[in-house]
């Protein structure tokens, strides 16, 4: 009985002694990885003041939307501030060369002159959502290239960004909005 219990106490002490030992050796558990990853950079629009422009708006917000990860356009509620005013005008289209910053400002102007010559509403509101996204024009350019603006003729209606435009938006966006260099201010005029 003497020897059971020297045994047992034995034991037990030769396995704290093996805990022990283990737990001050052992490798300790991986930091999890770092989320790498930005959130994607959120820019308000109005469009209170671009009557007649709505649906040509949405449609062209939601192209941008489903083209690119790194920022998304989303309707300021009423009596907030947004990054990127929208007007309807007389003249032709116009808009802020950005990349516009959370916080910043970029105007664009969505004029009537250049539906009355017949080019599309909604190729037109996305051509010049995507000055304020950092977009200079690509003139002249294929129908193919948003960008292109009038140059793509009349008879365009292309209002999607290509594959290269897509890039340079997802490019100046990556990282998050810390990253943006602010909007240079000029207002780029798509009369042909």
């Amino acid at each position: 009985m003497l020897h059971s219990r020297w045994f047992k106490t034995a034991g037990a002490a030769a396995a704290l002694t093996l805990a022990t030992a283990t737990a001050a050796y052992a490798t300790p558990a991986p930091a999890p990885a770092p989320d790498l990853t930005a959130a994607a950079v959120t820019l308000r629009y109005d469009d209170s003041r671009a009557a007649g422009w709505e649906a040509a708006i949405a449609a062209g917000v939601a192209n941008w939307n489903a083209s690119v990860s790194n920022v998304q356009l989303v309707e300021a509620a009423p009596g907030t501030r947004a990054e990127i005013q929208i007007i309807a005008t007389t003249g032709w289209p116009q808009a802020t060369l950005g990349p516009v910053r959370p916080g910043g400002t970029a105007r664009v102007e969505l004029g009537s002159l250049a539906v009355t010559e017949g080019h599309d509403k909604t190729r037109i509101a996305a051509h010049e959502l995507g000055h304020s996204l950092g977009l200079p024009d690509t003139k002249p350019g294929p129908c193919t290239q948003l960008m292109s603006g009038s140059t793509g003729g009349t008879t365009c209606k292309n209002a999607t960004p290509n594959a290269t435009e897509r890039s340079r938006v997802q490019s100046l966006y990556a990282g998050g909005f810390a990253s943006l260099v602010p909007a240079d201010g000029r207002m780029l005029v798509d009369a042909p």
